[in-house]
């Protein structure tokens, strides 16, 4: 049994992949055993908690990532600490950096909103999901100097940075996940990576509808039962047994994401 601890599944993406329903069908058919949605704003949040709600296997994460920071209005951090009370909800996220594009929100208000979500992570008992994209240095700094509200740890998702940095998150109690891009020959940085993270920190991913892994790259949308290539990938990159990985990927997400309950 696989595990996809962070993919979109609130959007209407999959209206060109038969519905919604069809795609869940395929993730458990394919022997997915339990699906983390991730908010990205309040909508979206709420979304997935409605979806955790209607689907045993599906679990969710709330918070506002940083690209979509233009859309949060005065309250929407004190609906996204009041749906960390919800059972079915597993982290607060995801959260973060992203210095990528040139028009993403202003970078103090992004490190400013960070930090007041990492103190809702503190404030409920939940892990965090951390987005980080072109601001490790940042985002290292902002979690070391907030080390104290990280008592639960977190996941940096969709990791992409050096295999040299792991060691620094990893000291934070970070866990590292991987999707379809470790899957790509020319990310041998990502490689690297994945080769370095402890056995008791790596998870999987599929981050989808984005990000579609080896031997379907470029196939829009991807979706959760695609986890397994990425599963299959890592077991060759790590050079381990790929029962034995998916073995210990699900001890890892039942051990950060404690509310989580997978299928064994």
């Amino acid at each position: 049994m696989s595990i996809d601890v962070h993919c979109h599944l609130t959007g209407g993406e999959y209206d060109r992949a038969g519905g919604l329903s069809a795609v869940l069908e395929r993730a458990r058919a394919a022997g997915v055993s339990a699906m983390i949605c991730s908010g990205f704003d309040l909508e979206s949040s709420l979304a997935a908690k409605e979806l955790s709600e209607q689907n045993s296997d599906v679990y969710f994460s709330a918070g506002f990532q940083p690209e979509e920071l233009s859309r949060m209005k005065e309250g929407d951090l004190s609906e996204i600490a009041r749906l960390a009370a919800h059972p079915k909800c597993v982290a607060i996220g995801e959260i973060g950096l992203d210095y990528h594009f040139p028009d993403n929100p202003d970078r103090e208000l992004q490190k400013e909103v960070f930090i007041r979500q990492l103190k809702i992570a503190d404030e409920t008992g939940l892990p965090v999901v951390i987005h980080s994209r072109d601001a490790a240095a940042d985002t290292l700094e902002i979690l070391k100097e907030n080390k104290p509200l990280l008592k639960r740890g977190g996941l940096m998702h969709c990791y992409s940075y050096s295999s040299e940095m792991v060691r620094e998150f990893s000291a934070l109690g970070m866990y590292f996940s991987f999707g379809g891009t470790s899957t790509f020959k020319n990310a041998k940085k990502v490689h690297e990576s994945a080769k370095a993270v402890a056995s008791d920190r790596i998870l999987t991913e599929t981050d989808c509808p984005y990000l579609t892994p080896e031997p379907f790259r470029g196939v829009f949308p991807n979706e959760p039962k695609n986890v397994n290539h990425t599963l299959a990938n890592l077991a060759l990159l790590r050079e381990e047994k790929e029962e034995e990985l998916e073995r210990q990927i699900l001890e890892n997400a039942e051990r950060l994401f404690f509310r989580l309950k997978t299928k064994k």
